[in-house]
């Protein structure tokens, strides 16, 4: 598992954002472009992407602008009408106007900072928390950043790839991007990549996310993200309305996962709900291990009542010692690679 990951550690190959960084945007200027033209420039663009990647080459400096250029030009013509999350608002946020996630178009950092509370293979990580989120969880356990945007400083591309060039001298293993959620914060992180690429920063980049980004974001991912450490919540619609606020969650995140599954590589968190074995963490099993078995899966059982989970009585109180020993049996016998 994760071998792409390590071998960025490593020094062995570059992280996907450099080889993007080296990828001609095919135009001399991005300017006068409207959207539909540079999706079609990033159509061809992530094609040249994907052989170099293949390759294990780094192709030689290419003139500006770049394919990481051009996602970052995407995301920001996307801020005004916004479409980065599947609740696709379509508020104008370069003019400061806020969605359902109330980050304008310049989001805040509530935190940044070198994070030892991740998975083992990933820390220390230098873990960047963006205010405001996508979801309204009803147990949020960081719902203090998630539901305030105006939480922290304003993010800005320069100072926040300095800031990971930082880290990593001071043994950071990789880029975390996480909030609340990241997706807001499209643009900035891409700026941030093509900063750190400017610089010759070789560091794995991670969207550590709830995974119900658009698919046009998914697109812009491509190619500039090395692992997707998502949350896999609800195995079916009801509960993720009732507990997220989140609409079709089933189907925008499982089209998620299997469109990160063939980008790059995987850490799939499932955080076992108390109550919800059946109708939530068997589903979300049995599907990982139809579609994609071979993923690092992360059975997570360290859930307790946050922020207004008292409002539901079946799920205020912690898991039960058999809700984890049946999620565990029924893990091994779907051979998932429990992390």
């Amino acid at each position: 598992m994760l071998e792409d990951y390590f071998a960025i550690l490593q020094g062995k190959r570059p992280a996907r954002y450099r080889f993007s960084s080296r990828i001609p945007a095919g135009a001399a200027s991005l300017e006068g472009c409207g959207e539909s033209e540079l999706w079609r420039l990033h159509d061809l663009a992530i094609g040249a992407f994907g052989a170099a990647w293949r390759s294990g080459l780094l192709p030689p400096p290419a003139e500006k602008p770049s394919l990481l250029d051009l996602k970052a030009a995407i995301a920001r013509r996307m801020l005004k009408s916004c479409h980065m999350c599947e609740r696709r608002c379509g508020v104008n946020r370069e003019q400061g106007e806020p969605g359902y996630c109330g980050v304008t178009g310049i989001p805040r950092i509530a935190s940044n900072f070198l994070h030892f509370g991740e998975e083992a293979e990933i820390v220390p990580s230098h873990t960047v928390f963006f205010s405001g989120c996508t979801f309204r969880c009803a147990y949020c356990q960081n719902w203090d950043i998630a539901v305030d945007p105006r939480c922290g400083s304003p993010a800005e591309a320069v100072a926040l790839a300095a800031s990971l060039r930082d880290g990593a001298a001071q043994g950071s293993r990789n880029a975390n991007f996480v909030g609340g959620d990241p997706t807001p914060a499209l643009h900035i992180i891409l700026e941030t990549l093509a900063s750190l690429a400017e610089q010759g920063v070789n560091l794995p980049i991670i969207w550590n996310s709830n995974m119900y980004a658009s698919s046009q974001a998914l697109c812009l991912l491509d190619g500039a993200i090395d692992v997707y450490l998502g949350d896999f919540r609800y195995g079916n619609n009801d509960c993720a309305l009732r507990y997220s606020s989140a609409e079709d969650y089933f189907g925008v995140v499982s089209r998620n996962f299997l469109t990160a599954y063939r980008q790059g590589e995987i850490i799939l968190r499932q955080l076992l709900l108390p109550g919800h074995f059946s109708c939530c963490t068997a589903p979300i099993m049995q599907w990982v291990a139809s579609r994609m078995p071979d993923v690092y899966f992360n059975l997570m059982f360290q859930y307790h009542p946050e922020y207004r989970a008292s409002l539901y009585p079946e799920i205020n109180r912690r898991p039960s010692a058999e809700e984890k020993a049946e999620a565990l049996a029924l893990a091994g016998r779907l051979n998932l690679k429990i992390g």
